[in-house]
């Protein structure tokens, strides 16, 4: 028998183990084909506007994969080596040369490596038309997709994920070189180095992460730390949360578990004190482990919930700064009537105000004007003017930045603002953001050159881009709500569909970097669970703390990287002035729903691991 017959029986043997391991590489790879395909599709390609974007926004993404991907390989598969260790010891007391066992390895890693490739290019392929049409489907476009092999994507994929699969090999041959016999049979019995608790660095734990939380929450305007550090703000915010979350996991949690051992009501109850001894060993020894699993929790709740969030408001932005389906300067164009809503034709004049050292140009409409405009778009707040005072209107109004107008100087005579209106009537992009309403009677007073516009609302706005095209070609000034959704939901489509492909890639990562750990030490823990069975503890009672411990070692980084991230997005949505609550809850209930698929997959291999044990014995 060959190295060659021997690596391919040791892969079918062991295919159980690698199961998740081949799965989660085969995702990875399927991503990160799609993409490429996507990045030279012709389907993308023959839209002018969306096209670069589209590439760029997929080129970037895929090297971000290729970078983590290539990484959780590495990590995932210094899980595998370190349970073949003792294997590995065996080949080499049976007098196999060390050179024989590293090609054994490295064939095996390579053929592993191979097959998943081969695996994630075919899908990929197939599934490619699906996933094309997802992204043309966020971004609102109505084209058919079809199937599409691009050579060059083929190339890059392979070339990319040989590489890493030819490293990884290669540390793999390494491994028989770097360490002694006894080393390796013992491999399994070594863990991480156990911090001692203390409870200063427990204290400073805390204190680190409402540093962090503190910051983060700060107005960017007026916070003194922001004024400080500028730019550098958000890195200290990032820095102060990595330590922050190692800390709780290297010392708060250790001393929270070891003051509960040491309560004998608590302790004695139950598998509780085993319970507590074995989480403190494994929170202690995978604090960095649990570490980056928080960070990365974090890190893909806030981009993919900020993203969510943006393509979720899109549609109520829009509508904001553009009320009206088209807007323009000069005379009625030609739009078929059963189409139509609304239509209105008025007059606007523009008024200079001093503002500081500088002046502002606001449009000046009268209150009969307004009134129409308001009701077109059912307002309901609608306010009467007196002789001697006006209505003032910011469209891009800020409590941060913006101050609000409290008066007007007309033809040498002022006039009190009695209403200020944060939310325009018509289109920003027409008339601007700022305007003055004025009684009809002052209106005609005002000297000052006089434009007519024509607003227009249509039903099914959406589906008008031919019709905005057309009016945009035949207008001055031309300003379209159609064209503004279809810019708006193409980026943050485009946006969506990447961080939610990401999101999973690094979802499934995390996911599995905990099914390893965890199945790592249910082989180094059940011979204690054997011993347990035959005193007389039931399944039950097993099964029990089994479900326990892995619950905390997958609850607590979950919970504190929804924490991380919530913070994180309500310092966006203070930032953009966007409400992001329910894309939020709905991206953090699909990030959770899938990570507890992982939870249960855990247990349930955790729990055949240990019943295997004491069933044989």
């Amino acid at each position: 028998m060959t190295l060659f017959d021997l690596a391919l029986k040791n892969i079918r043997r062991n295919m159980k183990n690698y199961s998740l391991y081949i799965g989660s590489t085969v995702f990875s790879i399927l991503i990160y084909f799609t993409f490429a395909t996507l990045k030279y599709s012709g389907d993308i390609g023959g839209m002018a506007e969306a096209s670069k974007q589209i590439q760029a926004v997929m080129g970037a993404s895929a090297f971000v994969l290729m970078v983590f991907v290539a990484i959780f390989i590495v990590y995932s598969n210094s899980f595998f080596m370190k349970k073949r260790k003792k294997e590995v010891a065996l080949y080499s007391l049976l007098g196999v040369r060390k050179k024989s066992i590293g090609f054994l390895l490295f064939f095996e890693n390579m053929v592993i490596g191979l097959v998943s490739l081969i695996i994630g290019v075919v899908l990929g392929f197939l599934l490619s038309r699906g996933l094309l049409s997802i992204l043309l489907k966020l971004m609102g476009m109505e084209v058919v997709a079809g199937f599409t092999f691009s050579m060059d994507a083929l190339i890059n994929t392979c070339l990319v994920f040989f590489v890493i699969f030819l490293f990884t090999s290669l540390l793999g041959y390494r491994i028989i070189y770097r360490f002694k016999l006894i080393d390796l049979f013992h491999a399994e019995k070594k863990g991480e180095e156990i911090p001692r608790v203390r409870v200063i660095t427990a204290i400073a734990g805390v204190a680190s992460l409402a540093a962090a939380y503190y910051i983060a929450l700060q107005d960017v305007l007026e916070s003194e730390v922001w004024r400080l550090l500028g730019i550098g703000t958000p890195l200290a915010v990032i820095a102060l949360t990595v330590l922050g979350s190692y800390l709780l996991f290297d010392s708060v949690l250790v001393y929270v578990l070891s003051v509960l051992k040491r309560n004998p009501r608590w302790a004695w109850k139950g598998l509780n004190l085993m319970t507590a001894s074995q989480l403190l060993y494994r929170i202690r020894g995978n604090a960095k482990t649990l570490t980056i699993i928080t960070v990365l929790s974090a890190t893909t709740i806030t981009a993919g919930g900020a993203v969510f969030g943006v393509y979720y408001n899109a549609e109520k932005d829009v509508q904001k700064m553009t009320p009206y389906t088209f807007m323009w300067e000069g005379q009625k164009q030609d739009i078929d009537p059963a189409i139509v809503e609304s239509q209105t034709s008025f007059n606007s004049k523009l008024l200079r105000l001093p503002y500081d050292e500088t002046e502002m140009e606001y449009a000046v409409i009268d209150e009969s004007t307004f009134d129409e405009l308001a009701k077109n778009l059912e307002w309901t707040d609608i306010q009467k003017l007196h002789r001697d005072e006006v209505f003032a209107i910011d469209g891009f109004y800020d409590e941060r930045w913006s101050d609000k107008l409290e008066s007007v100087t007309i033809n040498d005579t002022d006039y009190p603002v009695a209403h200020f209106y944060e939310q325009a009537p018509f289109n920003t992009g027409t008339l601007g953001s700022t305007a003055i309403v004025v009684p009809d009677e002052l209106y005609g007073d005002i000297q000052s050159e006089e434009k007519l516009v024509q607003a227009v609302q249509v039903s099914d706005y959406k589906k008008r881009a031919d019709l905005s095209d057309k009016l945009a070609a035949a207008t001055d000034n031309f300003s379209s709500r159609t064209a503004d959704y279809k810019a708006v939901v193409e980026s943050s489509g485009a946006l969506l569909f990447v961080g939610s492909f990401l999101g999973l890639v690094f979802l499934v990562a995390t996911g599995s970097i905990i099914f390893f750990k965890m199945m790592t030490e249910a082989e180094e823990d059940k011979s204690k669970y054997a011993v347990l069975h035959k005193i007389g503890v039931s399944n039950a009672d097993m099964k029990k703390t089994i479900r326990g411990q892995i619950g905390i070692i997958f609850a607590v980084p979950l919970a504190l990287g929804l924490i991380h991230g919530g913070v994180a997005l309500a310092s966006v949505s203070n930032l953009l002035s966007m409400n992001f609550l329910v894309p939020v809850i709905i991206w953090m209930a699909a990030y959770t729903l899938i990570y507890g698929i992982y939870y249960f997959a855990t247990v349930r291999s955790f729990n055949k691991t240990i019943r295997r044990e004491y069933m044989e014995g």
